[in-house]
């Protein structure tokens, strides 16, 4: 039997937690909380000593897996690839099932937030896009059509 019991959360570190957390409370995620953490607990488990993050937990409506963002105070976060695309190796979407893709494609457009390419449909069952976030964060955005 395996031990994993559920799918919990996914991480993302950006430099500004205020723009990543604005961009998907726009997708309509909520956030459940903030806050400061550091000490032993945090050194242990990044394996970086005297590390203090600030973290923000996202929720889709009605809970499931969350997403939390983080933000490092000390040390220094190592900047990424913003314009990194598919090919490149590590995590390179987080995935949303959403209704309406079009119009929330064109709500993230006004607010700066490009495609990465265009809207794609698989067969009769799903439309999806790759919209780029802040830092270079993409989100794959999916509607079910069939």
């Amino acid at each position: 039997m395996t031990p994993i019991r559920r799918f919990d959360h996914v991480g993302i570190t950006v430099a500004d937690l205020d723009a990543a957390l604005a961009f998907f409370e726009k997708l309509g995620l909520e956030a459940e909380g903030r806050t400061f953490v550091e000490g032993e607990f945090l050194d242990t488990v990044i394996g970086i000593p005297d590390a203090r993050t600030e973290i923000v937990m996202l929720r889709p409506p009605g809970g499931e897996t969350a997403l939390e963002l983080s933000t490092f105070v000390r040390p220094d976060h190592q900047p990424g690839s913003p314009t990194a695309m598919a090919t490149e190796l590590g995590l390179r979407n987080v995935c949303f099932e959403i209704d309406d893709l079009e119009g929330t494609v064109e709500r993230l457009a006004a607010d700066g937030f490009g495609l990465v390419g265009g809207i794609g449909r698989y067969e009769d069952v799903w439309l999806m896009a790759y919209v780029r976030g802040p830092e270079g964060i993409i989100a794959s955005l999916a509607e079910r059509i069939g």
